[in-house]
């Protein structure tokens, strides 16, 4: 989501003919989260109208979660997130805020390097003309992701500075545009139902029947609504794939003749763009397989032919741009716990060394023994997305605008505390869906083995 917020930075500062393409760390810090989110959104979507409803209600309020921010940091003349966490309540603002913060980055590396996991064996089996893994060690994807770490990840996180961000957005803006454009070339070139070529894509709905290896033609139908044991992860991918608040006010800095109406702009034009890409890329996945689509979308064009040339190509674009992504998310977390841990003391080259083997090291043990990449987007989209959309946005407002400007039983006021108290219900009946979905799960799969 923050990506659309740069491009629409760079077009507004280039018309006023002071664009540069000048960026630091704290700017591009999670470019490649939607392509990862892309991926999973066109499963378990709760049918077309349901989930065009939900994305068209969370883009809504995001938006106007943003103006909470801009108008807290207007006030104050604050723009950085932690810092109106310390202006409402003090240094455990300060402190909350950069953990949600930290959390929520945690995350996304564990996102970045799922898909590492998952993709990079298809593609080194695509390379071989192997039609499926084999077992060796190669082809394993919980070896190749500490190979990755260890061999590129960790080189480019022991950097003082990363001078390649700013190509890297630009990447990975290409390839979001190029993934959604193969999707949608797919579309009209896989059929439904799949034929006996196709044997081995069988769905992932339960009350749809395959029958000689083929999907029946009930299959091959759009739903406008439907519920099942994954809807609950609905809610939270796609609040997790409009988290930019971060991002949003450090932005707000590069922006030539800043306003927080200029600003407001550039972030409801980023919104609509990443809109349309989620909605497009959504649809078309789910009108190619319908309930046959894997928890990544890739993985599911694989079944019909594991040596798509299109495909793998889409696959090297993606592995390329969040390998290179991931030391950019590692930087601002390394800089919260420098903040937190030794906030009065010199750069050292140990504490740096030290902070990012540790905070590989962790998500690598994230990404080896978590399941799917379904618990990492659902579990931090129930947590950390309704906090920094929801939840702190709304309490900032009410805590920093001073009542001199609007007393506390103010519409406004009324309105962001009404808002965060949606993100409390929001994250409360999240967690619980999941937990439940977790232990019925749980319940299942020990009852069939």
């Amino acid at each position: 989501m923050w990506l659309g917020l740069y491009f629409s930075l760079s077009v507004f500062n280039y018309l006023d003919n002071k664009h540069s393409f000048n960026s630091d760390k704290d700017d591009v810090q999670i470019s490649v989260m939607q392509i990862l989110n892309i991926n999973y959104i066109s499963q378990h979507i709760s049918a077309l109208l349901c989930f065009r409803i939900l994305l068209v209600s969370i883009a809504i309020l995001s938006a106007y979660s943003i103006h909470l921010l801009l108008r807290s940091a207007g006030v104050v003349g604050i723009r950085a997130y932690e810092q109106l966490g310390n202006r409402a309540f003090g240094p455990p603002g300060k402190i909350l805020a950069a953990c949600i913060i930290t959390i929520h980055n945690i995350g996304a590396m564990s996102s970045y390097l799922f898909i590492v996991k998952s993709e990079l064996p298809l593609v080194i089996q695509a390379f071989l003309s192997k039609h499926e893994n084999t077992g060796e060690w190669f082809l394993n994807g919980n070896y190749l992701i500490i190979i990755v770490s260890a061999v590129i990840i960790l080189p480019l996180a022991l950097m003082k500075q990363l001078g390649y961000l700013g190509y890297t957005s630009g990447f990975s803006l290409s390839c979001m545009v190029f993934f959604l454009i193969s999707v949608i070339y797919k579309k009209f070139n896989i059929p439904c139902p799949l034929g006996d070529e196709h044997h081995n894509v069988t769905p992932i709905a339960d009350h749809h029947t395959v029958i000689n290896g083929t999907i029946n033609d009930d299959f091959c139908k759009a739903k406008l609504f439907t519920t099942n044991s994954q809807t609950a992860y609905t809610i939270p991918i796609l609040a997790f794939a409009f988290v930019c608040h971060p991002e949003v006010l450090p932005i707000y800095t590069e922006l030539r003749d800043a306003t927080k109406k200029r600003m407001q702009t550039v972030a409801n034009i980023s919104i609509m763009a990443m809109f349309v890409m989620y909605l497009l890329t959504a649809l078309f996945g789910y009108l190619t397989f319908f309930g046959a689509v894997e928890s990544e979308l890739l993985h599911t064009y694989s079944r019909v032919d594991p040596l798509d040339v299109l495909v793998l190509c889409v696959r090297l674009a993606v592995l390329v741009a969040v390998t290179l992504t991931v030391p950019v998310v590692l930087f601002p977390i390394r800089r919260a716990l420098l903040q937190i841990l030794f906030p009065d003391k010199p750069f050292r080259w140990s504490v740096h060394i030290t902070i990012a083997f540790c905070l590989l090291f962790l998500v690598n043990l994230l990404v080896i023994f978590v399941p799917s990449i379904r618990d990492i987007f659902g579990l931090i989209g129930a947590t950390s997305a309704p906090s920094l959309i929801f939840i702190l946005p709304g309490i900032f407002y009410v805590r920093i605008v001073p009542e001199e400007q609007e007393p506390f039983l103010s519409r406004p006021k009324i309105q962001a505390a009404c808002f965060a108290a949606l993100g409390f219900i929001f994250m409360i009946m999240s967690l619980s869906f999941i937990i439940i979905d977790w232990v019925t799960g749980e319940s299942r799969s020990g009852g069939g083995h």
